[in-house]
């Protein structure tokens, strides 16, 4: 009996820490000034942790700024985060949702915050417009030259993208997206 409220009290924890993913506010406006405060903070750490990101983001057709925070209780994950798709073409944004689920070994809670670098107009629209389910485990090695400024990524998570993860430590030695999926959200996309 005690080895299931145990594994109750998990499981509910589980839960109510994912509620704590969502985007803060109460009304749409409130919402969308959270997530652009929070795009803005990452960018600015990014740029700070990696400065030739910023060049890279520019120039890039577009990019996607995300929160998430990851729940890892003995063989299951869930993740749930926010974020914004910003068209860097037509200056446009697209806020969006994502969730991911996984089985592995372990306990803790992960907060980081992920940027998308897309290189093209395909890869952009791709994601914002069809949603996007990321399979498989992408591993992205950043490392950095001795001065410390620069980052290079070992691999694409897709062709045309690339994905950074800042975690509280900084900039993460791995990027994975295994078992996520990334859709617009309706509520703050749609007219006011």
């Amino acid at each position: 009996m005690k080895k299931l409220t145990l594994v109750m009290s998990l499981i509910i924890s589980l839960f109510i820490l994912q509620g704590c993913a969502g985007v803060k506010g109460n009304t749409k406006t409130s919402k969308i000034n959270n997530i652009q405060s929070m795009k803005n903070k990452v960018l600015a750490d990014l740029y700070k942790l990696a400065p030739s990101t910023r060049e890279k983001i520019n120039s890039a057709y577009g990019y996607a700024v995300f929160d998430n925070l990851g729940v890892y209780l003995f063989a299951l994950s869930t993740a749930q985060g926010y974020g914004v798709a910003h068209n860097n073409r037509i200056s446009k944004n697209t806020y969006m949702k994502m969730f991911s689920v996984g089985f592995g070994v372990g306990a803790g809670v992960k907060d980081f915050r992920g940027v998308f670098v897309f290189e093209n107009k395909d890869v952009f629209n791709q994601f914002v417009n069809k949603g996007w389910s990321a399979q498989g485990e992408v591993d992205a090695a950043a490392k950095f030259d001795n001065k410390g400024g620069a980052v290079s990524l070992g691999k694409e998570v897709r062709p045309g993208v690339l994905l950074y993860q800042l975690t509280v430590n900084g900039l993460a030695a791995q990027a994975t997206i295994q078992g996520t999926k990334f859709w617009k959200d309706t509520e703050l996309n749609g007219s006011k």
